[in-house]
């Protein structure tokens, strides 16, 4: 948790530089799981994962422009990430 908080607090303090480089970031990495998910196979299962990792990266993006709290800015990053990141371990295998 003391990780958590000292990302937030700096996340929170330099706000503007961090949103666009975590759009950067977040779009690359739904770019390469959506690009693995694809490259297995254009199924149901693998539309399903598609869908969940574009609905995760676009939320993020969304609440960036919509200049919504830092916190959910920044709590909506962490899941992207992690969920674009769990989608590529997953299509890695």
């Amino acid at each position: 948790m003391k990780l958590y908080t000292k990302l937030y607090e700096d996340f929170n303090e330099m706000y503007l530089g961090y949103a666009g480089l975590a759009i950067i970031a977040s779009s690359c990495l739904g770019s390469i799981a959506a690009m693995l998910i694809l490259m297995n196979g254009h199924g149901v299962a693998n539309m399903l994962q598609l869908m969940a990792v574009v609905i995760v990266c676009m939320t993020f993006n969304a609440a960036v422009l919509a200049q919504l709290k830092t916190k959910f800015v920044f709590n909506s990053l962490i899941f992207s990430l992690l969920v674009s990141t769990i989608f590529i371990v997953v299509n890695l295998i």
